[in-house]
């Protein structure tokens, strides 16, 4: 079973970085497209690896060392790291924030109009942003893995073979509120998508 060594990491990491940055510019120029990838070395971690922003607006990978610790080469890194850049890319917790004020103002909304009292509608309104925050997650997951193969393979890496962590992650199966879709849908969507980039 390969592993990857702190200095494949550094060298994987150095690869791929430059090619989000590029499709970042590309595609959303008005953005930050100046990534900072981080490594989370606290054991108490899970395997995870999320995206988010500094104060100033620099978005930020960070992936916990546990996860690295799962990792079989370095196409599985290079498809992690897409997968997080097409997060920011794709304005996706700008959007995701859009969803839950909608979910919010719809069942609020409904409870109001049959006459529920304000603690029923703050109720309501509160179940509704959870929902549509929830169901919103599960289609950014699938985009962002769409955008995560299109920058490994522009890196040069196998966006199929670095799908195959899902394999060695939790499975949220179909859960109506679970925030990510089962993992054997997101490999179809990296197949899919890499199929397409190989297309004549």
């Amino acid at each position: 079973m390969p592993t990857l060594s702190p200095q494949r990491v550094v060298e994987v990491t150095r690869t791929v970085e430059p090619v989000a940055e590029a499709l970042c510019r590309a595609e959303t120029p008005d953005q930050i497209c100046d990534f900072r990838i981080l490594i989370d070395t606290d054991p108490r971690n899970g395997a995870n690896a999320f995206q988010t922003s500094d104060r100033s607006g620099q978005p930020l990978i960070l992936m916990t060392a546990a996860l690295l610790a799962r990792m079989e080469g370095p196409d599985e890194l290079a498809f992690v790291i897409g997968h997080e850049a097409g997060h920011h890319i794709a304005r996706h917790r700008d959007r995701q924030a859009q969803s839950a004020a909608e979910g919010a103002r719809i069942l609020g909304g409904i409870a109001a109009a049959q006459g529920a009292d304000r603690r029923t509608v703050i109720e309501a309104a509160e179940l509704g942003a959870f929902v549509g925050t929830r169901r919103y997650s599960q289609a950014a997951e699938l985009e962002a893995d769409a955008i995560g193969t299109l920058i490994a393979w522009r890196a040069g890496f196998d966006p199929v073979a670095g799908a195959q962590i899902f394999s060695r992650l939790p499975d949220p199966g179909v859960a109506f509120l679970a925030t990510h879709p089962p993992n054997a849908e997101r490999a179809a969507v990296v197949q899919r998508t890499f199929a397409q980039l190989q297309a004549p």
